[in-house]
């Protein structure tokens, strides 16, 4: 679910999967849904593993999940868990980082994964519609894929939490305690609120956004951890839909005779699917 949460708004939020629903239901829905890729978790006695198809003919990504993270879990380790009723009306940006080794399984991952969201015109695009990214980091060490999903925010350089807070909600302070109303703005406790600017992390915003966000001063971009979070390996690469010749294999290549057993072993579970629908109709 948190996966499909990720994909929001183009996703089958509420699908609902029966077990005697096999690969082929849903390649025949996929076409006049406009189904374009596929993510299937699975799970055996040693690891779970994620795989990114496209359809209908593939390839298909084979990833290993050595360590993940719910998002409910991300949320319950943040003091402020920050997750906006509009977050998830446009799609994430993507970044890929530590891809670009000239191999040919690492272009085809960042090629699936770029088509998997939507393109976004710099152009056009509109700042209020980036408010999540998906960043996939590669280490070409280990040889293992940082998976985090991150919300965006921006926050006025040089001002407080408190005076953000009062422009946002427009909510009227508690000054009862305070002798003048600069009390509020300059005494301890409240103007130290502001949190330390890195230069690096600020942008001139090109049009305004929302009410503390102006194009004359300088903003600074914030991401919170929304989740899922994995760490993936990338074990195989199929050519068509989870089927068909390994184009890549971390363990190494698959001989002509493993293909053929393979595709005869599929063909045979593909017919026991054919018969078990017949005894069910």
């Amino acid at each position: 679910m948190d996966l499909r949460k990720l994909m929001l708004p183009f996703t089958a939020l509420n699908l609902k999967e029966k077990r005697r629903n096999n690969l082929k239901d849903f390649l025949n829905v996929a076409g006049p849904m406009g189904v374009t890729h596929f993510l299937i978790l699975s799970k055996t006695e040693t690891a779970p593993y994620l795989r990114v198809a496209r359809t209908p003919q593939g390839p298909t990504l084979t990833f290993k999940i050595h360590e993940y993270s719910l998002a409910a879990d991300i949320a319950q380790s943040q003091l402020r868990p920050r997750c906006p009723k509009d977050l998830f009306n446009n799609p994430p940006l993507i970044v890929l980082s530590g891809f670009g080794t000239g191999e040919q399984h690492l272009k085809l991952t960042t090629i699936m994964f770029q088509n998997i969201f939507p393109a976004i015109d710099i152009n056009t695009v509109k700042l209020s519609s980036c408010q999540r990214i998906v960043l996939l980091n590669y280490n070409k060490d280990t040889k293992l894929i940082d998976f985090r999903h991150y919300s965006i925010r921006l926050q006025p350089v040089g001002v407080s939490r408190r005076i953000r807070k009062f422009v946002q909600n427009h909510q009227v302070p508690d000054l009862r305690n305070l002798q003048d109303v600069s009390d509020f703005v300059t005494k301890a406790g409240y103007g130290s609120e502001s949190e330390v600017d890195d230069e690096a992390a600020t942008v001139s915003l090109p049009m305004d956004l929302g009410r503390v966000n102006r194009t004359s001063n300088k903003s600074a971009v914030k991401l919170q951890e929304v989740g899922p979070r994995m760490t993936l390996q990338l074990i195989k690469v199929e050519e068509g839909l989870c089927s068909g010749g390994v184009i890549f294999s971390e363990f190494g290549n698959v001989s002509s005779g493993n293909k053929k057993t393979n595709e005869e072993e599929q063909q045979k579970d593909e017919e026991e699917d054919e018969q078990e629908d017949n005894e069910d109709d």
